[in-house]
């Protein structure tokens, strides 16, 4: 309306682009400048600085500033006015526009025109508002001028695209946009929308970027939809403006809808975004997000940034680590630092969004949890999990649950978490605390992988961040080893010794942290003080930590004070201390990667130090057999567990053997001299002696000098001269001279082999007849002389277990059938023996602490606890603290005993309590390594008897029998479990003593259990082998007998032991298989090779067969094993051991439907039982299968109703000891079980039915339930009767509960008729007190109501307790006859019934209730 004529759309384009080609293409015309003195006034007679000059404003020449006389507003409004009403108005305008045109043309008069005018001094007091807009911001804020004016200013752009700045550094492009913002009101707002949009497409990206920021602040809101759907059309055609479009748009007012189409289009462009710009393109996807597409905009979010950008790129990694190794010293480049901002900024944008933003922190935990490949999860995805933990503490617990699950899935595994810490440190650091409370959540868990996650949480922090947040690792694992929590304890040290090999210079900064456990040594384990003074030592002695002395010095005072101490338990910590900072100090050293040659051997003086801080511990244990025990037993443990230096090496080698044959070994022609209380002889020899040149261990002689210098009598002739030696040191002291020998010989024992079969001086052990006269001492001595010839035949069997040669398999074959027979004469003499205190067989149990003293000592509290096991094995009654842990943690882990006299006790009642004696004893019997199982190889050998001149005399087979097999398959079982079992972390209270729960697995917990499962894999063709014959036994046992098993020709011992056999190693099989590691992925190999070994029975496969292959026929294997399990034990433990092959499976629906299957045939089948026993099935057993049946059966309820339906009825009517004929497990001892076991599963069910509708006809269903509920009620009701009147307490207790839970069953149905609309049914009644009989309890008045009470009576008669009847009246339209439904109605202090009578029911079926709400 101002201008006569308006360009197009079209025509503005081409003109603004052809000046711009024009500009481009020719250099600016030159200004012609006025002449006029600098600083002047204007002096012009044009309309245009006529007008202004009346109006209030002077125009300067020059770089002065335009001055402004009047107010703004002032000014502009006599300039409209003078417009307005003069004569030639509206051609005035263009005149006044044409002026401006021409006055403009000069540089500096444009720039004065768009910078602020100058007010004069008088008029800027009497103002408000110190600041001045330009001349050309005041002309744009006149209605009538706007347009012509911003016409004007948008041809005079051009001019200065590519001569942005001017000699003042002014950048008039940017100057000529600034007058566009902030304009009080827009004339013609979609003309200058189009102008602008017009402007974008041709002007410089500089330019490009300041016009579309300032877009909010020049367009009204009117205008926003028409410039967001502008912009994204220029988002797609040009992409270098993503980041100013996006960073618009978000402050525009736009559709939502337009909002989501633009965030789509720029999630597909995000593969070609820069990274410097993702951070504002994150902020404008996670701002644009609603409640309703959270998810599916994170989980793609998720997928494209992650595989675009969160991995930096290689050569900023590169320089990341180059970083790390120099102390992150800023000196990698501009770009790099500008990489790592660029990514700290993107996720600082990301922490504000999920801050304030519920929906997002929550739609991106959602998204991680979906995920279920271990390939999609990405280092991106911990980051947030870590960023969201740290920041919303409403989701701590939620995340908590998404990472375990995630761990134990094996989703997230360590090289992940390796990557995570390793690319976004500097992210991950100013998490630290929220990282740490996250580890020590993890490991506060039972589950084994928890554990280790968070291990390594604490060690990749330690690792990658600074020095403030190692000192806080460092702080959070000492707090953890003084938790009390030993797998807490196990893993924080775990995590020290590491983080000692992987930066000794950072932990010895952190020494002073660690030192301060030496004062709590008390409150650890043995094992656990190794570790620590492993730590320790490896800071103290390492050549890398010059400063170092000061922790030698403070471990040389702990063990010195320790090793003087008198008490046993402060001797220990000294023996182990002493022994692991020696073989610290003696450490191999030649292997290691050494500049020096100094490093790559020890020194003399070196040498020295070691030698002697040995020879301490030996001299200030040597007067305590334990202790002296202890110290060959944690010397041996070095020498196996590390690579000694030579030197030292040889030295423990030249004094260990001298020492032992003069301690414990005599010629076998120097017959022992003494009044000893038994005749003496050279028992249990392998080789015939013809010559005097024989050796024996001197056993007896030493036993008895001991026991009788601690009765205080007089020495032999015999002892006198020579220090006195305890036998409790005999197998202690032969495992360190074997393992020595073997270290310095690489396994070769020839040196020793003579004490394989050299014979022992004892005497008869077999007590035949005279047991019963012996005299209680002398019981104890021989309780004490069989303890130590077991424990001596133990450590010859872990010597020599490995021995190639037919001959020395044979030697160790007949040494582990001594074993077994002397454990049998042993059960003899403590059946008879209560006082006996067996001399200890493990040394390094903090149970078994002892004030030593001269001779074999053995503390008051073990020989208080010595007898309590004695009142415990006469009478039944009491155990031992130990014991009762014991027989706990097999009730807890195993329903099935662990040991031989258990399995033996369903047959005899004394062999089941000697049996429970020897299992007691279980911590005084030395250790067998794992390697003795090696054994189990062995079939049938061969042994040559050789005469003097080494010429065959005779030869003779032996084999692996089924008493030695099961004594090894128990030992292997126990541990398995130890080692593999996942146990209940008991929270001990730090400064309070504590038992361990390691007792005789000391030599097997300096293992991993990787290394345990390893090693048993490798027994599983024997173990095979060992269970198909045992299968082939009993199937031909049932064979001979016609499918009797226990028929009366049957050997019971040979069967049960064959049966014990049968059960351990499915036992073994599923400790095995079960074992949580083997889910993880460096343990992927061990399984499949177990499985290939377990298919391969079954069939020759072929190689590289894919693991669900495996899975299945391993199944098929062990399944087979069904038909001749011997056992009900046997049967849970294939069960489950077939469950566990079918959890690793991801197709198992047949499988399972298998498994339902073989559990219903194991619960039909008629199990042995022994003699003299009635229940010969445990109910927590048959718990377990019956649990196991209907878990795994397709119809729970149609399993349940056969149970209930026919194998019941089948009970009730058969005779008072007999079965179901149908399910002979259900008798009258596990009927209890059963039912148990079937209505938890009936309530699992019936909880999961949906929801029936009115389409559905249910209707006889319901009445049906109805009516037996009913009765079912009635007999509740009667029983509440019958135990007043009987005053039967044990069911007494329960009528207040179940009274309380007939009167919500009231109430449950007053809601359903109410939901309805049956309220109005309802009539009132009185009802009897019975008894059993269905007999009037006449001693309770009933009142009766009648049908037409109101509701009101109902509530006051029920507050006053007396009985009523309510019934459904007939439906109005039609109705059937119904059902009674009695139930209980009664308050605390009353007892008066109540039944509803349902006389009519209206034909329909009510959709809303379930049967959940009639019970």
């Amino acid at each position: 309306m101002i201008s006569k004529r308006r360009l197009s759309k079209s025509e503005d384009k081409e003109r603004l682009a052809e000046d711009a080609s024009k500009t481009r293409n020719q250099p600016l015309p030159k200004k012609t400048k006025k002449s006029h003195v600098l600083n002047d006034v204007e002096e012009n007679d044009s309309i245009f600085v006529n007008l202004l000059k009346t109006s209030g404003i002077i125009l300067k020449t020059g770089e002065s500033q335009n001055q402004l006389a009047v107010d703004q507003i002032a000014f502009q409004k006599k300039l409209f006015q003078t417009l307005r009403r003069h004569p030639s108005y509206p051609k005035i305008i263009e005149e006044f526009v044409s002026g401006l045109e021409s006055y403009i043309e000069d540089e500096d008069s444009f720039r004065n025109c768009l910078l602020s005018c100058e007010r004069l001094q008088d008029e800027e007091a009497s103002m408000g508002a110190s600041y001045s807009k330009s001349l050309i911001k005041l002309l744009l804020g006149i209605d009538i001028l706007q347009p012509a004016i911003i016409k004007t200013l948008f041809e005079k752009l051009p001019e200065y695209f590519f001569d942005n700045k001017n000699s003042d550094e002014i950048n008039i492009p940017r100057l000529i946009v600034s007058q566009l913002k902030w304009l009080d009101r827009v004339v013609d707002g979609k003309d200058l929308t189009t102008k602008i949009m017009q402007l974008i497409t041709v002007a410089p990206e500089y330019l490009q970027h300041d016009i579309i920021t300032s877009l909010p602040e020049i367009l009204g809101d009117f205008q926003h939809a028409d410039v967001g759907k502008e912009l994204s059309d220029l988002l797609i055609e040009n992409t270098s403006l993503t980041v100013p479009i996006l960073d618009v748009l978000s402050s525009l007012r736009l559709d939502p809808n337009f909002l989501v189409k633009v965030r789509q289009l720029v999630m597909d462009k995000l593969s070609s975004i820069r990274l410097e710009d993702l951070p504002v393109i994150i902020k404008f996807i996670l701002h644009s997000i609603t409640a309703m597409d959270a998810l599916e905009v994170i989980s793609e979010l998720r997928e494209k940034l992650d595989l675009q950008h969160c991995v930096l790129p290689s050569r900023l990694q590169a320089s990341q680590v180059k970083l790390k190794s120099k102390g992150r010293a800023s000196s990698s480049g501009n770009q790099e630092s500008s990489g790592q901002s660029c990514i700290i900024l993107l996720f600082d944008v990301i922490k504000s969004a999920i801050r304030y933003e519920k929906t997002i922190s929550e739609a991106w935990i959602k998204a991680i949890e979906n995920t279920a490949s271990v390939s999609e999860h990405k280092v991106f995805d911990l980051v947030m999990l870590f960023i969201i933990y740290s920041t919303n503490i409403q989701t701590k617990k939620y995340i908590e649950r998404v990472l375990r699950n995630k761990i134990r899935s094996g989703c997230i595994q360590e090289q992940l978490l390796q990557s995570t810490f390793s690319v976004h440190y500097l992210v991950l650091k100013d998490m630290c605390s929220s990282i740490l409370s996250l580890a020590q959540s993890l490991l506060h868990s039972l589950d084994q992988s928890m554990i280790s996650f968070g291990s390594l949480l604490y060690k990749y922090a330690f690792k990658f961040f600074d020095t403030y947040c190692q000192q806080e690792v460092v702080g959070a694992l000492v707090t953890h080893i003084c938790s009390g929590n030993e797998a807490e304890v196990d893993t924080a040290l775990d995590v020290l010794l590491e983080l000692v090999v992987l930066n000794p210079s950072a932990m010895m900064m952190n020494a002073v942290f660690i030192k301060g456990i030496l004062d709590y040594l008390d409150n650890i384990s043995p094992q656990q003080i190794r570790k620590l003074f492993c730590v320790l030592s490896t800071l103290a002695f390492s050549k890398q930590n010059e400063a170092s002395s000061h922790i030698q010095d403070d471990m040389h005072l702990v063990i010195r004070k320790q090793l003087s101490s008198t008490i046993f338990k402060y001797k220990l910590i000294g023996i182990i201390g002493a022994v692991t900072m020696a073989g610290i100090m003696a450490a191999d050293r030649s292997g290691s990667s050494s500049s020096t040659q100094e490093r790559a051997s020890l020194s003399d003086e070196q040498c020295t130090q070691v030698t002697s801080l040995l020879q301490l511990v030996r001299s200030c244990s040597e007067q305590s057999p334990q202790a002296s025990a202890l110290y060959y037993d944690e010397f041996a443990n070095l020498i196996q567990r590390e690579k000694l230096d030579p030197k030292a090496l040889e030295w423990a080698g030249h004094t260990i053997c001298n020492d032992f044959q003069d301690a414990f070994v005599v010629d076998i022609c120097v017959v022992p001299e003494g009044d000893f209380p038994f005749p003496v002889k050279a028992l249990y020899g392998l080789e015939e002696y013809n010559t005097q040149d024989g050796i024996a261990i001197n056993l007896l002689p030493l036993l008895f000098s001991q026991e009788f210098a601690k009765d205080g009598g007089p020495v032999t002739s015999q002892e006198s001269g020579q220090k006195l030696v305890s036998p409790l040191c005999l197998a202690p002291y032969f495992r360190l001279l074997r393992l020595c020998v073997e270290r310095q010989h690489n396994g070769n024992l020839e040196e020793i082999d003579g004490l394989l079969d050299c014979p022992i001086f004892l005497t008869d052990l077999e007590p035949g007849e005279r047991l019963e006269s012996m005299s209680s001492k002398e019981r104890s001595f021989m309780c004490s002389l069989i303890f130590l010839t077991l424990n001596w035949f133990r450590e010859i069997v872990n010597a020599f277990c490995q021995e190639t040669s037919p001959e020395m398999k044979g030697k160790v074959l007949t040494r582990l059938k001594h074993i077994v027979e002397l454990q049998i004469i042993l059960e003899k003499y403590l059946a008879v023996t209560p006082d006996c205190v067996p001399p200890l067989g493990n040394f390094d149990v903090e149970a078994l602490d002892t004030t030593p003293h001269t001779g074999t000592a053995v503390s008051a509290k073990i020989r208080k606890k010595g007898k309590i096991e004695r009142k415990q094995k006469a009478g039944g009654s009491k155990t031992s603290s130990s014991d009762t842990f014991s027989e706990e943690k097999n009730a807890e882990c195993d329903p099935t005993p662990l040991h031989r006299g258990q399995l033996n006790k369903e047959f005899t009642g004394k062999e089941e309590k000697t049996s429970l004696l020897l299992h007691n004893y279980h911590a005084f019997f030395r250790e067998l390594d794992i390697e003795v199982f090696s054994i189990l190889h062995c079939g049938l050998v061969t042994k040559f008897i050789l005469d003097t001149e080494m010429h065959t005399e005779a030869t003779e087979v032996v084999q692996l029998g089924p008493p030695e097999l099961l004594f090894l398959l128990e030992d292997l079982s126990q541990k398995l479990e130890s080692m593999l079992t996942p146990f209940i972390a008991r929270r001990i209270p730090f400064l309070k003593n504590k038992g361990s729960r390691n007792i005789g697995f000391s030599h097997l917990r300096l293992r991993s259990a990787q290394e345990i499962v390893r090693c048993v894999f490798q027994l599983l063709t024997p173990m095979c082998n060992h269970l198909e014959n045992i299968h082939n036994y009993f199937q031909c046992l049932a064979a001979e007998n016609h499918g009797v098993v226990d028929g009366p020709g049957v050997k019971f011992p040979e069967y049960h032991i064959m049966s014990s056999c049968y059960q351990r190693l499915l036992q073994i099989f599923h400790g095995l298989f079960a074992w949580s590691g083997l889910s993880q992925p460096e343990n992927q190999n061990l399984l499949y090779s177990a499985l290939c070994v377990l298919s391969s029975r079954l069939k020759q496969g072929e190689h590289n067969q894919p693991l669900e292959e495996l899975l299945s026929q391993s199944f098929h294997y062990l399944q087979n094993f069904h038909q001749s399990i011997p056992s009900f034990q046997c049967a849970l433990y294939l069960i489950r051991l077939l469950m566990v092959i079918l959890e690793k499976s991801t197709a198992s629906t047949q499988n399972k439907e298998k498994i339902a299957s073989l559990a219903r045939q194991f619960l039909c089948r008629v199990w042995p039982s022994g003699e003299k026993e009635k229940n010969h099935i445990s109910n927590d057993q048959l718990h377990a299968l019956l649990c196991i049946y209907l878990e795994h059966t397709d119809s729970v309820l149609k399993a349940i109703e056969e149970i209930a339906g026919v194998g019941v009825p089948e009970l009730i009517n058969s005779p008072k000891d007999a079965s179901s004929s149908t399910f002979p497990t259900l008798t009258r001892h596990t009927f209890v079980v059963f039912f148990r076991v079937m209505m938890a599963e009936l309530e699992k069910t019936v909880k999961k039915i949906e929801p029936g509708t009115a389409a559905d006809s249910q209707q006889e269903d319901v009445l049906s339930l109805l009516e037996t509920f009913q009765l079912d009620t009635r007999l509740l009701h009667h029983l509440c009767g019958h135990s007043k009147i009987h005053q039967d307490t044990r069911l007494t207790q329960h009528v207040p509960l179940l009274k309380k839970t007939l009167e919500l069953l009231v109430c449950r149905v007053k809601a359903m008729l109410t939901l309805n609309n049956c309220r109005e049914a309802f009539w009132l009644g009185n009802l009897k007190n019975r008894d059993l009989q269905g007999e009037e309890i006449i001693s309770q008045n009933s009142q009766e109501s009648t049908a037409d009470e109101s509701e009101d009576e109902v509530s006051s008669q029920v507050s006053k307790g007396k009985a009523t009847e309510v019934s459904l009246q007939k439906a109005p339209e039609s109705g059937t006859d119904g059902c009674i439904l009695l139930i209980v109605l009664s308050w605390w202090s009353r007892t008066l019934p109540t039944y509803v009578y349902i006389k009519y029911f209206y034909p329909i079926f009510i959709p809303s209730i379930k049967a959940s709400v009639l019970i």
